[in-house]
This record gives structure tokens, C-alpha cells and sequence, in this order.
């Protein structure tokens, strides 16, 4: 109710309109003092002013209704839906952090959360709604940290496919115990296992197949031994410590229980999978000096033993292996240099055809001519070349300069025509999906026939992956080239695919010829694979050949070519040439029998 001052002063007011009433003085008149705009009077286009006695009238209208209860300014949530509020931010961040791995992501959708929560809140305040806006950020940010810190822990020290310890856990559990068994007499062992073949696995039956190949090997490793002592230290490698062993034979014992049991076919999306592990041992004795590293290390070196040595094996670790791998690395860091430095050579073994007795063609063999060491026989090289990817530079100078000295000598040599010259491929060279057009380009640069290159591939290597090898065998014949199947019966069972592959001839490997003589099996073996070679039109080579009786018995068994060092030795390029000169011939006639 308002009064004018003109009716108090005539005593014109009824008394009872003061009493228990909040009483506010101040003029409603126009005045420069006491004259405000409100978000109402502002928007007319009169811009009529509010005094202030009645913008206070209001408000202390607004603070008795919400005392008394009639009409609250504000209202919010009990405490309960409020902790109901903040816990479901707290789950949505760390549900994001979970799941989402990529740095970028996870801050763009962190983002984008806080946002909705920000605007959440706005929105519920202009509808005179108060809900906690600052705990659930606080809450949603707190998760989040904390969530990424627990991965990161996770992932220093655990592997996330098999949730086994990783090397770094299993560096540090093993150091411990090689503090505690410092001045004790008992032994602590490192296992160090490898799966056979897994990369042909992976490749050729899928990622995921490969990953819960793992999983199951990680489980059953775990159901023999203590779960702390299992660790995944590499791609396909698993450690096992043994803190206190007495004797290495119960190590042995230990080994070949795993082996027996990691060996059983596994079951995975109806396919089975089998595969077999090398095993590295390396034991600590008491009062050697060793750090956990340096014990792995040594593991490392027994496994790739065992590696070497044909898989599916184990070998313990001693003192020659240490040497052994110290002289290997010596020797790599030598090889990187040996190329620039000219330091190999091609050495040519004449391929005598039996029919004729003379030179057909050459095989080019690499030889390291080293300043120091003299001549590197190429068994020492090779493996070093294959595992540290010099092979692929090693073997495309290997195909040029081949292709350029048979070049030569079809020009030098006329009468000795068709030569052809048959240089190896190595695994990683013929998984090179560019291995046609390198080996075309160089033919074409040296102007040779396509059919003067024999390229000569092992069986091993096309039985690793054979759908695979016959598309790359394919692409290789296509440009007019000539395959030769290496060691031909070793190693693997490749009858069955031998008439899918797309090749020319066969090589006898020289651990049948060698004893052809006195074992009739191997004799039998020979004749077998000739008469085979020849229904599927192939020609058949036969390697190591060393006596006259041999070479008469393969011509018998109507074997198209030979070589061996009862023809020659492989040759330098020179003393190749000086057959070529003597246009040589070995004329010999079969034995009556």
C-alpha cells in the first residue's frame, strides 16, 4: 500500500496500515538521485525510470515470500541426487578415458562433456534451478587424471593383451631375486620362449588369431607356473623365472614339461593351430656378478641357438655363446662397411650338361674377400645379412653383377651358347611385392634374355607361405623368368604342391647324391624325383656331385645337369672364363650295370 507524505503530516493514515508492517520512505516523484531503469522499463520505447523506494519494495517483497515460504527464489536438488549428479560425471569420464586411446580424442570428447555439463547447469539456472556445476567438473576432471595415470602404470609394467607383467616388471622381479640369492647356493633360471612360426601364423590366419594364440599360450604358461613368474618380454617371446632352482636338470625337467604341454594343437574360431617354441636357459650361479639384463641378455643368446639349430628345442646358455655373439656383432658392424669397400665377390660353379658334358650355365655364389679375416665362407655372412635386412642390398648387387658377366661372356663366347646363370633368392627378397620389376629392370639394363636367369628358391622358403609363394612365383614368370627349386626333398613335404607351383626345374639336394653309390634308398630317392621331375616337364639339376661313379649314375638316371667339385669348385671370374676359353668338356660314359 503506499501513502503520500501530504496524508501523514493531515494525519489522514489509518495507524493500522503501519503495524507489523515494513514501512519504506522515498519519493515516487521524478528525481536525478533516485531514478533507475529495470530490464521492464528499459525495453519501452518511453524509457519511463523506476524509483528506487519501489525496486526496494519489491525486493523485500521477494525475501518475506521466500521466508514465509509462499514463492522460493531458487530451488535445487536434495543431496542424495546431487551425489547421484556428480557420481554420473565421474562414471561418464572414466568410461571416456577407458575406452578412447588417442590423446586427441579424448580431449575433444572431454570437451565436449564439460560443455553439456556447463550448459546443463545454465540452462537449469534460468529456470531458477541450482545444481552443483563445480564438483561435477572437479569429479569428471579427477577421474579422467586418474583413469590415464592408472593406464599408464598399467601399460609401464603390464602387457594389455595377456595382462601378464612385461619386460620392464619382469627386469625388476628378476633383479630382485638376484639380490636375494646373492650369497644363497640355490640357482635362479631364466626361461626365454619363442613361438615357432608365429609370423606365418599371423600372417596368413589374421591379427586376431595371432592375438588369442598368445592369450592362450599366456594361459597356459600361468597353469604351470606361479602367475608372478610369467612374463611377456617381447612380440612372441615369454619369460619364466625361476627363483630357486637346486640343479639345472630340474630345470630340463621344467622345460620339457612346458614344451610337451605348449606343443598340444589349440582350438581357435574353428581353426586349429599348432605351433612349437625354442626355449633359451640361463642360469645365475652363485657369486657371479650378473644384473638382470645381462641374464636375459644370455637368455636371448641360447634362444637364438636354439633358433638357429632348426626350432623346436631348447639350449642352455655358456660362456662360447657370449663369444659367439660378441664375434657376430663384430662381424655385422664389418659387413655394413664390405659393399662400399668392394670387398665381395662372385664366384662361378659351372652346371655340366650330361648329355653333352659341357658347361651349361654357372651358378653365382657370393664370397667375402675380407682384409683381415681373408675369405668369409658365406654360412658366417648370410644369417647376419638375412636378420638385419642387408640381404635385400647384398642380393640386388648380386643379380647385376650375375647379369652383367653373363652378358660378357655370351658376347666373349659365342660357341658356349645358351649360357644361363642361376643366382639365389633369399626369403625376404622374394616376399618384395617389387621383386619382378627390380629383377626385369636389370635384365633389360644388361641385355640379357629373360631365360638366361635362372632364379633358384628353396624349398623351406616356398613351403612358408605356398599360396603366397605361387602368386609371387607368377608375377616372376610372367616376365619371362626361369625358377629353380632349391634342395629339392629337405626340409618339407612339398609333393602335394609341387604341381601348382609355376616353376622350370628341380636341384637335387647333394645329401642324396652324396651317398647314391652305396645306398640303393638314395639311388631309388634320385630316380623317383627325376622320373617325377621329368611327367611334370621339368629339367632336374643335381647338386654335389663329387665322383665320376655319381655323375655316371645320374646321366643313367637320365638327370639332364649336374655340378659339384668333380667338375669344379665354385671359381673366380677369371678361372671361369678359362672354361668358357678351353670350351671344356668332361666326357665320361656310363658304368655297364
Amino acid at each position: 500500500q503506499q501513502v503520500s507524505l501530504t496524508e501523514v503530516l493531515n494525519n489522514e493514515v489509518n495507524p493500522d496500515w503501519f503495524r507489523n508492517k515494513v514501512v519504506l520512505i522515498g519519493t515516487v516523484a521524478p528525481s536525478v538521485n533516485d531514478i533507475f531503469l529495470t530490464p521492464l522499463n528499459n525495453q519501452t520505447q518511453s524509457a519511463v525510470k523506476t524509483p528506487g523506494v519501489l525496486i526496494h519494495a519489491h525486493a523485500v517483497s521477494q525475501i518475506l515470500a521466500v521466508v514465509q515460504e509462499d514463492n522460493a527464489l531458487i530451488w535445487w536438488w536434495p543431496q542424495w541426487q546431487e551425489m547421484l549428479w556428480i557420481g554420473t560425471w565421474c562414471l561418464i569420464g572414466g568410461y571416456l578415458a577407458w575406452h578412447i586411446q588417442q590423446f586427441v580424442w579424448l580431449t575433444l570428447s572431454s570437451a565436449i562433456a564439460l560443455l553439456i555439463l556447463v550448459g546443463t547447469g545454465w540452462i537449469m539456472f534460468f529456470y531458477s534451478g541450482w545444481i552443483p556445476i563445480v564438483p561435477a567438473i572437479l569429479g569428471f576432471a579427477l577421474v579422467v587424471s586418474s583413469t590415464i595415470a592408472y593406464q599408464v602404470f598399467y601399460r609401464t609394467f603390464y602387457d594389455p593383451l595377456t595382462s601378464l607383467p612385461n619386460r620392464v616388471s619382469s627386469l625388476r622381479r628378476l633383479q630382485s631375486h638376484l639380490n636375494q640369492r646373492q650369497f644363497l647356493s640355490s640357482t635362479v633360471a631364466l626361461l626365454l620362449i619363442d613361438l615357432d612360426r608365429f609370423k606365418s601364423i599371423n600372417e596368413s590366419l589374421g591379427v586376431d588369431v595371432a592375438d588369442r594364440l598368445l592369450q592362450i599360450i599366456a594361459q597356459r604358461l600361468v597353469q604351470h607356473m606361479p602367475r608372478a613368474s610369467v612374463a611377456r618380454v617381447g612380440g612372441d617371446q615369454f619369460a619364466i623365472i625361476l627363483p630357486s632352482v637346486s640343479h639345472s636338470r630340474d630345470v630340463i625337467a621344467i622345460t620339457d614339461r612346458l614344451r610337451k604341454h605348449l606343443m598340444t594343437p589349440i582350438q581357435i574360431r574353428c581353426q586349429q593351430v599348432s605351433t612349437t617354441v625354442s626355449i633359451g636357459i640361463a642360469l645365475h650361479q652363485k657369486g657371479q656378478g650378473y644384473r638382470a639384463h645381462e641374464l636375459l641378455q644370455d637368455a636371448h643368446r641360447a634362444l637364438g641357438k636354439a633358433k638357429n639349430l632348426g626350432r623346436d628345442r631348447y639350449e642352455v646358455f655358456n660362456e662360447a655363446m657370449r663369444t659367439h655373439s660378441v664375434s657376430q656383432f663384430q662381424l655385422e658392424m664389418e659387413l655394413r662397411h664390405a659393399g662400399d669397400n668392394q670387398q665381395f665377390q662372385l664366384y662361378y660353379q659351372p652346371i655340366i650338361a650330361l648329355t653333352s658334358g659341357k658347361i651349361a650355365g654357372f651358378e653365382a655364389l657370393i664370397r667375402w674377400q675380407h682384409p683381415a679375416r681373408g675369405t668369409v665362407p658365406p654360412n658366417d655372412f648370410i644369417g647376419i645379412a638375412e636378420d638385419t635386412g642387408m640381404i635385400l642390398t647384398m642380393g640386388d648387387w648380386i643379380l647385376d653383377e650375375a647379369c652383367h658377366q653373363i652378358h660378357q661372356w655370351q658376347q666373349l663366347f659365342p660357341q658356349a651358347q645358351p649360357l644361363f646363370i642361376g643366382v639365389n633368392l633369399s626369403s625376404k627378397q622374394f616376399i618384395q611385392q617389387d621383386l619382378a620389376t627390380t629383377i626385369t629392370s636389370i635384365i633389360q639394363r644388361h641385355q640379357i634374355a629373360p631365360h638366361n636367369l635362372k632364379l633358384e628358391l628353396t624349398e623351406s622358403v616356398a613351403m612358408e607361405n605356398v599360396e603366397s609363394a605361387i602368386q609371387q612365383l607368377l608375377r616372376l614368370k610372367s616376365k619371362g623368368l626361369h625358377i629353380s627349386l632349391d634342395d629339392f626333398g629337405t626340409g618339407y613335404s612339398s609333393l602335394s604342391y609341387l604341381h601348382r607351383l609355376p616353376i622350370d626345374s628341380l636341384k637335387i639336394d647333394k645329401s642324396f647324391v652324396e651317398r647314391m653309390e652305396f645306398v640303393s634308398e638314395n639311388e631309388n630317392i634320385v630316380g623317383t624325383i627325376v622320373t617325377l621331375g621329368h611327367r611334370l616337364k621339368l629339367d632336374i639339376i643335381a647338386e654335389g656331385v663329387e665322383t665320376l661313379a655319381q655323375a655316371r649314375l645320374l646321366k643313367h638316371l637320365r638327370c639332364q645337369y649336374a655340378q659339384g667339385y668333380f667338375f669344379a669348385k665354385p671359381l673366380p671370374r677369371a678361372q671361369a672364363a678359362e672354361l668358357l676359353v678351353q670350351n671344356k668338356s668332361w666326357p665320361f660314359q656310363e658304368e655297364s650295370r
